[in-house]
């Protein structure tokens, strides 16, 4: 083997040296800025919460990911929501939508609205939360009163 040929070999191994740790960093970026917490979009939906003769409202503006566009996609919904432990109400959807592009995300606050992966069933959070199995799904953009309410209604999910 010529000298040559030994320097570029050197050289190539230590590129794909670099290259190769370089990798995770890139990953772990994405991860954590990527389709995990995405940007909000313009895409607004409504939630009414039919209690008795009183229709209470919420709004929330969806992220910009797969999952929260496979649930516009399923909208106009007419289902049920109920409380859920101590910070949250659930509504079950008819099928799961998809966990594409989804990973853990910070910031965990109440006015999320998310996805649970396991089960498959939206999540509203009114109080502090953290969970692992969550896609965050977008935010409410003002007050989350009407999640206050115990008990279980029915309830209609729209786009705006």
């Amino acid at each position: 083997m010529s000298m040559t040929s030994k320097f570029m070999s050197r050289r190539a191994v230590l590129g794909l040296t670099l290259a190769a740790a370089a990798l995770p960093l890139v990953a772990q970026g994405q991860d954590e800025r990527g389709p995990a917490e995405p940007e909000a979009t313009g895409v607004r939906i409504r939630i009414r919460i039919r209690i008795g003769f009183n229709n209470l409202t919420l709004t929330a503006t969806l992220a910009d990911n797969p999952t929260a566009r496979d649930l516009v996609s399923m909208l106009p919904l007419n289902l049920k929501i109920e409380d859920y432990g101590r910070n949250e109400k659930i509504v079950h959807l008819p099928r799961k939508l998809t966990e594409e592009g989804s990973g853990a995300f910070g910031n965990e606050q109440p006015g999320d609205l998310c996805y649970f992966k396991p089960w498959g069933n939206l999540a509203l959070f009114y109080a502090d939360y953290r969970w692992d199995g969550l896609i965050r799904l977008g935010r409410f953009d003002n007050d989350f009163e009407p999640l206050l309410v115990r008990g279980e209604y029915p309830v209609r999910i729209e786009r705006i």
